[in-house]
């Protein structure tokens, strides 16, 4: 079972792999207004609709980090860095 993410999460994965909310919600086959009130806390989509967001994320190389003591985040792959837009 994956873990969830937070709105914070998915706000901060965009930004690293500079993604507008349009990009990732065609990407992860998701509407853009579920992304923008998960993002902003309005709504938590169904869990298989986090779950979709959260692959896409992946897919484009992201890494979550779960609460470890210091908090949850993200972080690029090593291979991802290579594919960003300069």
């Amino acid at each position: 079972m994956k873990l969830t993410i937070s709105p914070a999460q998915c706000r901060a994965a965009r930004a690293l792999i500079a993604w507008s909310q349009d990009q990732l919600a065609e990407a992860a086959h998701v509407a853009t207004a579920t992304i923008a009130t998960f993002e902003t806390g309005k709504r938590v989509p169904y869990p298989r609709t986090v779950d979709d967001i959260r692959e896409a994320l992946e897919a484009a190389g992201i890494v979550f980090i779960d609460e470890n003591g210091e908090g949850p985040g993200v972080r690029l792959r090593k291979s991802a860095m290579t594919n960003l837009p300069q």
